[in-house]
This record gives structure tokens, sequence and C-alpha cells, in this order.
């Protein structure tokens, strides 16, 4: 499988990708005018684990694990999942998922939960439901989307067994 840790060498490759879903504001909660340094620190976060998906050299996708809360609630792992433009519909989220539930399993983990998946993000959460999430709850017009204006977003949780 073409996913391996994210190294210092991998912060052009992976900014190349974070910053046009950035800029967009359609899919993730973060200030569109991020800067670049402050994007990195978000995603490569000394609290998180970041991966990518790397084609023969070419970077197509990120990802970053982490646990979703502190003491009580760290067993659930969180993660984030960004695709480059030009990849997608190659099944590269599907495996950077489902690399990243069988990570959560062997660190232990019991479950996995999205935060904020945005609900005119219709292809990820299709994506997110085939993979066994649940939508488990609904944030009413909780994202100003770009061009919907107030759309709702969901809260994603899947049961990674073990107790």
């Amino acid at each position: 499988m073409p996913i391996r840790p994210a190294t210092g060498a991998d912060r052009d490759a992976i900014w190349t990708i974070l910053e046009p879903v950035i800029r967009a504001g359609e899919t993730y909660a973060i200030d569109r005018d991020i800067a670049e340094a402050d994007a990195l620190a978000y995603w490569l976060g000394g609290d998180r684990k970041a991966y990518v998906f790397d084609d023969q050299g070419r970077i197509l996708g990120t990802y970053y694990i982490r646990p979703n809360q502190r003491g009580g609630g760290r067993h659930v792992a969180n993660c984030g999942y960004v695709i480059a433009a030009d990849s997608t519909g190659r099944g590269i989220a599907r495996q950077m998922c489902l690399h990243s539930l069988e990570l959560a399993r062997s660190e232990g983990f019991k479950a996995m939960q999205f935060n904020l998946v945005v609900s005119t993000n219709r292809r990820a959460v299709r994506l997110w439901q085939s993979l066994g999430f649940e939508i488990v709850g609904t944030l009413p017009r909780a994202f100003n989307h770009p061009t919907a204006g107030l759309v709702d977003a969901y809260v994603m949780y899947a049961d990674l067994g073990g107790g």
C-alpha cells in the first residue's frame, strides 16, 4: 500500500493538496485565509500523526489521526483526509480511510469519530457510510458554505470493536 508516515520533506506536497481545499472553504472549518505555516502546523501538529498517499514519489493525498478528545475520550480516534484535486475518484480516500481504521485499531482506539462532516459533501458522506460510519448527530446550519450558505453538518461515528 502506498501509504506511509509523512516526513518533513512532504511539507510542500501536503500544502499543495491542502491549500485549494482550505481556500475553497467547502469542507473544512478552517479559516480560508490561513497562512501556509499555520495550516501545516495544524495538519502536522504534535497531537496527531500524519500520513501521505505516495504514488511513486507523487503525493496524491494526506490524512492525520489523533485522539478525538483528551482524558476519558481519548479512546476515540479522529481523522481528516484530503486528496489532490486531480486524483479524486481513484479510491485514494477509501484506501486512506481503511488504512486509518486499521491503524486506529492497532493503536488501541475503540471507535473513530468525525466531528463535522459538511452535509453538502455528499461524496464523503457516502464513502464514510460505506465504510461503516453512521450519522449519529446532525448539527443544524453549523457550517457556512461559501455558495450554499448555512448548511447542516454531521457527526459520524464507527465502532472499532475490541470492547
